[in-house]
């Protein structure tokens, strides 16, 4: 699976280490809560409130670099709305994949 990177964020930065330290700073901060909540009302079924997760984690995957990962997670945001919950592991797994890489900044 592919692994998150720092093209897109190096893209919008530039050289300005502070701004990119700011906005790696903040996904640092949402991330962790916008996971959880998703985690939550995908446990408890509520698929409308977990394909609006989605689509905020969706940010998320495309800054970090993950260009198959944000498809999955378009796919899977579709899925969700519709009642379906195929490609949740898939997309869990982009979610830990991401949780890792932001544990080890």
């Amino acid at each position: 699976m592919e692994q998150p990177n720092f093209s897109y964020i190096n893209s919008l930065c530039g050289d300005d280490e502070i701004f990119k330290q700011k906005l790696l700073d903040i996904i640092k901060m949402e991330y962790p809560e916008e996971r959880d909540i998703y985690l939550k009302n995908s446990a408890a079924k509520n698929f409308k409130e977990a394909a609006n997760n989605v689509h905020k984690l969706k940010h998320k995957i495309s800054i970090l670099g993950l260009e198959k990962s944000y498809d999955i997670a378009s796919q899977f945001e579709k899925n969700l709305i519709e009642g379906n919950e195929s490609l949740q592991e898939e997309f869990n797994e982009v979610l830990n994949i991401i949780t890792r890489f932001l544990n080890e900044l």
